[in-house]
């Protein structure tokens, strides 16, 4: 039972606290209030070998085990979650290509998409379809030697660099049940009739884009049907969401790890009644909570990454993580905000920014109260257990 990380995965995580420390903690609080599109990170993460985390090395990427791939997502939040945002799509995507695709399909796109001379993200959710995927009413109908694919998506993260873009859809619109008529289809971002209509406003997440996007009579190749076997979709995409609950309990992490940087700063410098605020027992135990909270969290999620690098089944536990993960982002914020007081609700400091991007952690890939429904379901069914 070793509960520290590697020296190779050691190594790699300093490397990376360089580059973030260097590189985008200068810069975020800046380009996140004007939504700068951060341009020059995404060339330096792309020369660091992130896009190609989890595409195999026989196609030119990193093939990175799943502990390492977590950190990843936990240094780079801890200076911008929007830019984990970025990475997190992408890598999504290139595993579901990667254990689905067929031989052609990755020969073709992996690897330029692990060099990120390509970039991806997933299309899944519509406009009256979110968490309910079987909802969905995109759908494509076979002609000859195509599809022919109508229909729109709603937050889909990098879909003005996204090529090829996976897009679940109905194949099989009388299946029953829905699921087993669904299939993904890899739509080429210069196929006619595909529109990124807007961008989303959004309350955090800056930096990455979150689009509508509209299919009208897209007419997609038949060799791009993921896999190339119909009514699988819902298998492809769900197995990738597996790789998505890491990337959002990493990004829970960074969250979490800098608003406890914050307060623990803040309490140090921050004076009243003549002495540092940190000296009040008010403060210390806020500060005792969240970093009880953090490391909690911590141990949780390299421990569900862990199970997943030993090839184990980890649905149930990258489940918990994501949801502990989470919630622990949002009350550590919460809680690093009421230690800055009334400058914790000024721009000028880094904890409101923290504050809005930490909301997302619990509706994304999945909402908390979902995520306790999975777990529950999993539990009940004896898909698993607690304890060794």
């Amino acid at each position: 039972m070793d509960f520290e990380l590697n020296e190779e995965q050691a190594q790699f995580q300093r490397v990376l606290r360089d580059f973030v420390d260097a590189e985008i903690v200068p810069v975020a609080k800046e380009w996140e209030q004007t939504d700068r599109y951060p341009a020059e990170i995404i060339d330096k993460m792309a020369e660091l070998g992130l896009f190609g985390l989890l595409v195999p090395e026989e196609y030119g990427g990193v093939d990175a085990d799943f502990v390492t791939f977590t950190l990843v997502f936990e240094e780079i939040a801890r200076g911008w979650m929007g830019i984990g945002g970025i990475l997190g799509s992408h890598s999504v995507s290139t595993w579901m290509l990667a254990r689905h695709g067929t031989e052609q399909q990755k020969r073709k796109y992996l690897p330029e998409l692990a060099t990120g001379a390509r970039r991806t993200g997933i299309a899944l959710t519509e406009p009256d379809a979110g968490t309910d995927l079987q909802g969905i009413r995109s759908t494509a109908e076979r002609d000859g030697e195509h599809y022919v694919l109508n229909g729109s998506k709603m937050w889909i993260t990098n879909a003005r660099h996204a090529d090829p873009l996976p897009v679940l859809v109905k194949t099989d619109r009388s299946a029953e049940p829905a699921h087993r008529g669904m299939s993904v289809l890899l739509v080429d971002a210069d196929a006619p009739g595909f529109t990124v209509t807007k961008d989303i406003p959004k309350l955090g997440y800056k930096g990455t884009e979150s689009c509508e996007v509209v299919f009208e009579d897209v007419r997609v190749p038949a060799e791009n049907l993921l896999g190339g076997v119909e009514g699988r979709g819902m298998q492809q995409a769900l197995s990738a969401l597996e790789t998505g609950r890491l990337n959002i309990a990493g990004r829970s992490l960074g969250i979490a790890q800098r608003s406890y940087d914050e307060a623990v700063a803040y309490a140090g410098e921050r004076e009243a009644f003549g002495q540092a605020i940190g000296q009040f027992q008010a403060i210390q135990l806020r500060i005792a909570e969240m970093a009880t909270r953090l490391q909690a969290a911590r141990l949780l999620s390299y421990w569900s990454a862990s199970k997943l690098d030993r090839g184990e089944r980890a649905d149930l536990e990258t489940g918990m993580a994501k949801l502990h993960a989470s919630e622990v982002a949002l009350q550590a914020a919460q809680e690093s905000m009421r230690v800055h007081g009334g400058y914790g609700y000024s721009k000028e400091f880094e904890i409101e920014r923290l504050y809005r991007d930490s909301i997302l952690m619990t509706i994304g890939e999945g909402t908390s109260d979902i995520m306790r429904t999975v777990i529950a379901k999993s539990l009940l069914a004896g898909k698993g257990k607690v304890g060794w």
